[in-house]
């Protein structure tokens, strides 16, 4: 992580759109580090991203444990701060993932929520979207084609990391923003956990109650991961401070 706030990512979001410069944001949690152990390509994207946010409790507990502190910034709950940025720079944005139903919904709620905004494309890839071939590299250079200053990535993890990555290189300035389910709960074609469950940092169980089949061998991955990660976090709390010995 190299953004350890939510004020520290939109004052450096807010400065690219203002220059109209690209960027890739992306958000890292225990199912991220599961998948950065084993992926080439995902560690790959992950080092093309220009900013990576805290998305998950462990994380953030993770970062207390090394003295490292930083805060939760789900990628989810950013859509929104994000598109008011871009409406305040005048950039056009598009939305990119999910299905079209789900995104001419999210459009809406996000010229609702953000004034002024421009929502000038949308692209619901098929099913089997390879973000490595040709078709995506003929979306990511229609977006720089026609402008787009932000880019919500709603593709989950590997597929949007790994297209943002390509886009740094071919749409480079277009900013990409991965956001997982974030223009879903935006459009309500998928449900978040309610406030309470997330307060005591249950949405995990939430979410694997929902869809056990699919969710639960993710988490049993994480769990086994987690106590390799404390023993580093402790490591990095013993450490000496630079530059002493």
């Amino acid at each position: 992580m190299n953004v350890p706030h939510a004020a520290g990512l939109l004052a450096a979001v807010r400065q690219r759109l203002a220059a109209r410069q690209g960027f890739a944001l992306a958000t890292i949690n225990l199912d991220h580090l599961v998948k950065l152990n084993t992926d080439p390509a995902f560690r790959a994207a992950y080092a093309a991203q220009d900013f990576v946010v805290a998305d998950g409790n462990p994380i953030v507990w993770l970062s207390r444990l090394a003295r490292q502190p930083v805060d939760l910034v789900p990628g989810s709950t950013m859509v929104l701060p994000l598109a008011r940025l871009a409406a305040q720079a005048g950039v056009k944005v598009a939305l990119l993932g999910s299905t079209e139903t789900a995104l001419a919904t999210a459009a809406e709620a996000l010229r609702v929520e953000a004034r002024g905004l421009d929502v000038a494309l949308t692209i619901a890839p098929p099913m089997g979207f390879d973000p490595a071939g040709e078709e995506a590299a003929r979306y990511l250079r229609m977006l720089e084609t026609a402008g787009i200053g932000l880019c919500f990535l709603a593709l989950g993890a590997p597929k949007q990391e790994i297209l943002a990555a390509r886009g740094r290189d071919l749409a480079p300035h277009v900013g990409f923003a991965s956001v997982g389910a974030g223009l879903d709960f935006l459009a309500g074609t998928q449900v978040r956990a309610p406030d309470w469950v997330q307060s005591i940092a249950m949405e995990w169980a939430w979410r694997m109650l929902g869809n056990p089949r699919r969710l639960a061998p993710r988490y049993w991955a994480c769990a086994k991961l987690l106590p390799g990660e404390m023993r580093k976090a402790l490591a990095l709390r013993m450490a000496p401070p630079a530059g002493r010995t």
